[in-house]
């Protein structure tokens, strides 16, 4: 999705708008990699940024996600010490039964899922069709031209593989329906 952006904003000589530098991302190698993507950009928080204040607060951001990771594990480790079950099935306290979940709330859940796999797919159509136009055949040849432009998988891994490209072209062949 950012290399979207980037792509329009270069394509249209535009401005990159960003609500809030630590919002994008807490990688420090990410955050100072903006200004080599060749694409100007602005920040709101921060309108009057320089290269230097860049720097100090991507370095200040990849700082705070590493205590906001330690903060996260010591609080989990906390509510375990004291017997907080984490994960896994729930017993009501009351009789020992397990909690169930309605039916038709599984079914929403469900539906809710779909329907941002169908959205992602969806949205990696284009990408998909332009690494297919360029000569990619199979699907691991997708999968290194998806990882190549800097595409995320659907769960935010760094790593395309051919079993997920596969399963992205089949959500967009079921979402587009029956050929007519």
């Amino acid at each position: 999705m950012l290399a979207a952006a980037f792509k329009a904003c270069r394509l249209h000589r535009a401005t990159l708008v960003i609500a809030k530098l630590d919002r994008l991302s807490r990688d420090a190698h990410f955050l100072l990699g903006l200004q080599k993507a060749g694409v100007e950009f602005v920040c709101v928080d921060d309108p009057h940024m320089t290269p230097l204040t860049l720097g100090i607060r991507a370095v200040v951001a990849q700082h705070e996600r590493v205590l906001i990771s330690a903060r996260t594990k010591a609080a989990l480790a906390a509510a375990k010490a004291n017997g907080k079950k984490l994960g896994g099935r729930r017993i009501r306290k009351s009789d020992g039964q397990p909690v169930l979940i309605a039916h038709v709330a599984q079914k929403r859940g469900a539906n809710a899922n779909r329907m941002r796999a169908v959205d992602r797919a969806t949205d990696l159509a284009p990408s998909i069709a332009e690494i297919q136009a360029s000569g990619a055949k199979t699907l691991a040849a997708i999968a290194d031209g998806l990882k190549a432009a800097g595409i995320p998988t659907p769960r935010g891994q760094g790593k395309w593989s051919p079993v997920q490209v596969k399963r992205t072209l089949e959500t967009l062949k079921e979402a587009q329906g029956p050929a007519a």
